[in-house]
């Protein structure tokens, strides 16, 4: 019993009794209207054909007289399937005819008898049963009445017949129906079940259950399809909290360390004021790499939040590129090296101005920094459409990174350079891969020169899907 409170508790249940309710009200509805319908068709019937007869005898009548008529009569009344047909006298007694006996009275008035009368036919005198009919009186000029009727037996049982069918169909219909409530609902509880068990698993702690799915694509699918995709942002974005964690305490801690000797050895030395000149402008470096460190994961938690999506609006892709490329060209010139842009004018994507911009910066940056030393100088930025997508590419001839380390380099202070010999914290490719999720693009990495055994290269490109409309 409580389980099936616990059914009847449910949504889909409600619904379908609510369906079965209105379905068997209009079932019902429908049993009594065809029932009625039936009923009025065949009376129709039957007063069209002794319509039909009157009008026969009266013209027979006029023709034969009334010997002619009684003959006429008289046959008739002898046929298998014979209408009623009863010859009265002016005072009503039955002369001739296939009718035992009437109600009294009835024959006085001419025309139709209104509503149907019970007679008894000669072979139901000894059952004493008795039968409904429909009957119209005919009054000769000579004081003769003639009945002409049908008998409503036949149009009475197919009545019956057809409300008897109409019930037993919709009944099983109707059981039908029970019994597909019955499984939808159980079937329906069943699915909430198993989706309440996930959702306590997950509540005590373990992200990577997901709701169950059946592949049907119903509102339940559509539902855990929806909630899957929240605890999959959920457990990526704890996931990253506890890396960040992780690395601030490992990589913050080294230049912490350097603030604290360096401000330690400025106090414990005997130094002019050039000296702790030196020393402070160095702990006002390091403290400056900090906040920059600070700052970028600061960007990147804001990326990923999604707080950034309300400032979308349409981005000229070919400007925003180009700008950027003029940035850095300085910088390349300084470390003699060459960058080019292949930019054809006139593409936009959906997107904020501001983080495409910055994403596509670290990407020139990094490619400025690794392509030190290089045999080829050059740096190409280019933007292309793509297999229905808008690629913005930045390719260098540095040493590139190995297949099996792409997937690693986009976490948080991930640095192949183990010995931290260039500048940098180790979230620029990380702030770039935050900025295309948030744009429903992909960040990709390739090698520049696939076939080289050395100085490979790295091609890092940012995927847009193109605007709609």
């Amino acid at each position: 019993m409580s389980r099936l409170r616990v059914l009847f508790r449910t949504t889909a249940v409600r619904l379908s009794a609510l369906y079965l309710l209105l379905f068997s009200l209009c079932a019902a509805f429908l049993v009594f209207y065809v029932t009625a319908m039936s009923q009025r068709l065949l009376e129709q019937q039957t007063r069209d054909a002794v319509t039909a007869e009157v009008s026969q005898i009266e013209e027979i009548y006029s023709r034969a007289g009334v010997n002619g008529l009684l003959r006429t009569l008289e046959r008739r009344a002898r046929q298998p399937g014979a209408n009623l047909y009863v010859i009265a006298g002016p005072t009503g007694e039955i002369l001739a005819g296939n009718v035992a006996s009437l109600q009294p009275g009835f024959l006085d008035q001419e025309g139709w008898t209104g509503e149907a009368f019970r007679y008894q036919r000669y072979t139901d005198e000894s059952r004493k049963e008795t039968h409904v009919a429909l009957a119209h009186v005919l009054v000769l000029n000579n004081g003769l009445r003639i009945l002409v009727g049908r008998d409503l037996q036949e149009p009475e049982k197919f009545r019956v017949l057809v409300r008897q069918a109409l019930v037993v169909a919709l009944g099983i219909m109707g059981i039908g129906a029970l019994i597909i409530w019955f499984a939808i609902g159980r079937n329906a509880l069943k699915r909430i079940d198993r989706m309440s068990d996930a959702s306590t698993r997950i509540m005590a702690g373990d992200l990577s259950q997901r709701l169950p799915m059946s592949g049907s694509g119903d509102e339940f699918d559509r539902l855990s399809e929806s909630l899957n995709a929240m605890l999959g942002r959920i457990e990526k974005l704890n996931e990253g909290l506890r890396q960040v964690s992780d690395n601030i305490a490992h990589d913050l801690k080294t230049p912490l360390t350097r603030l604290r000797n360096k401000a330690e050895a400025a106090l414990a030395h005997k130094a002019t004021n050039a000296g702790y000149r030196a020393s402070l402008e160095e702990i006002i470096g390091e403290s400056d790499q900090l906040i920059r460190t600070f700052n970028a994961l600061l960007m990147i938690s804001r990326v990923e939040a999604g707080s950034a999506a309300a400032e979308m609006s349409d981005v000229d892709l070919s400007q925003s590129v180009a700008d950027c490329v003029e940035l850095y060209e300085p910088l390349a010139d300084e470390q003699a090296l060459k960058l080019e842009a292949d930019v054809p004018p006139d593409i936009h994507v959906s997107g904020n101005r501001e983080l495409i911009g910055q994403a596509l910066g670290n990407l020139i940056d990094n490619a400025i920094k690794y392509s030190e030393g290089s045999d080829n100088p050059l740096i190409k930025v280019s933007l292309a459409k793509r297999d229905g997508t808008i690629a913005v590419s930045v390719a260098d001839h540095g040493s590139g990174i190995p297949a099996d380390k792409r997937g690693d380099v986009v976490g948080r202070f991930v640095r192949l350079d183990e010995s931290r010999s260039k500048p940098g914290t180790g979230l620029g490719l990380s702030l770039v891969e935050a900025v295309m999720e948030m744009h429903q693009g992909r960040l990709e990495l390739s090698d520049t020169v696939p076939d080289a055994e050395n100085n490979r290269g790295l091609t890092a490109s940012m995927v847009f899907a193109p605007p709609s409309g």
